[in-house]
């Protein structure tokens, strides 16, 4: 069975400016992505979408998709803001991209195959690929999302943004519940919402990374979604059109399902600048215990 890996990467240089999260995180100067694609393949995963932004694909190519062309099938698409629905125009003086759903869609005339979604400048691990790779390849309808502890996630320099998921007992997902402002407290872990109200946490609860397997009906959904998102929040210059809404909204209605499959791999991203050292000492302690080569040799 053929299975698509599909990496957000169009939020590329706009966070950090230029392409600074694909600095080098490995000994061999393999970055976050090297790592993703590395443990796809492992997984059963033989084809690779990038979705990125017009203005920074020869950077990308040059920097990124060159690693891998000739060895996986690499294909590209576009998020830019005037790829709309049909019936919709671009929003004046709008700069801020649309959202991960919208990213998702880009890949919509692409992707007939089951398929996963990662972050571009997320360390997922092995493990989670494998779990992920496994339940496409049964070809269940249903979709399912890659859960981590909340604990495994956290960042020493400041508060995160977590999507915390409310689980049935038979594993699959009853609700994503957006929590933006976590964080430690002498010892404690909480989460401090906008009315100023402090929710304490245990550390254990599961999270969502952004690493999901779907099949190609997902995309039907995102048309849809997407044409009420931009006919009640196009106007609103800081509105974003989420995976995990979109996700909610089909688990709430029963139109889809979706199996939560809990990760026990250590996760490694860049909230904050200071999170690098972190990222490049996590991997090599798993070098050290020889989860990884040395060099990928991709």
């Amino acid at each position: 069975m053929n299975l698509t890996l599909l990496v957000l990467a169009a939020g590329m240089g706009s966070r950090y400016g230029g392409l600074k999260q694909i600095d080098p995180v490995g000994p061999g100067g393999e970055t976050i992505i090297d790592y993703s694609v590395y443990d796809a393949a492992r997984a059963g995963f033989n084809r690779l979408i990038f979705v990125i932004r017009r203005d920074i694909e020869a950077q990308f190519r040059e920097t990124i998709g060159r690693r891998f062309e000739g060895r996986i099938a690499v294909e590209y698409v576009f998020q830019e803001l005037d790829k709309l629905p049909p019936g919709f125009s671009p929003v004046p003086g709008r700069t801020k991209p649309w959202g991960t759903g919208h990213a998702i869609l880009m890949a919509a005339d692409l992707i007939r195959e089951p398929f996963a979604v990662v972050n571009g400048d997320d360390f997922y691990g092995a493990g989670s690929f494998q779990k992920l790779g496994e339940f496409l390849r049964a070809g269940t309808p249903d979709y399912a999302m890659v859960g981590f502890e909340l604990e495994k996630t956290l960042s020493e320099f400041g508060s995160v943004a977590r999507g915390i998921c409310q689980i049935s007992p038979d594993g699959y997902l009853q609700s994503v519940i957006e929590m933006l402002t976590i964080e430690r407290v002498d010892s404690v872990l909480r989460n401090l919402d906008a009315s100023g109200q402090i929710q304490p946490l245990t550390g254990r609860e599961m999270v969502s990374m952004n690493m999901w397997g779907f099949t190609p009906t997902l995309f039907a959904h995102l048309q849809e979604q997407f044409s009420a998102f931009l006919r009640e929040s196009a106007q609103n210059p800081k509105s974003e059109f989420y995976i995990p809404h979109v996700v909610n909204r089909l688990v709430s209605s029963r139109q889809e399902r979706l199996k939560v499959l809990a990760s026990t791999d250590a996760w490694f991203g860049v909230t904050y600048r200071n999170d690098g050292p972190r990222t490049t000492e996590g991997i090599r302690k798993l070098i050290a215990q020889g989860k990884y080569p040395e060099k990928l040799h991709l």
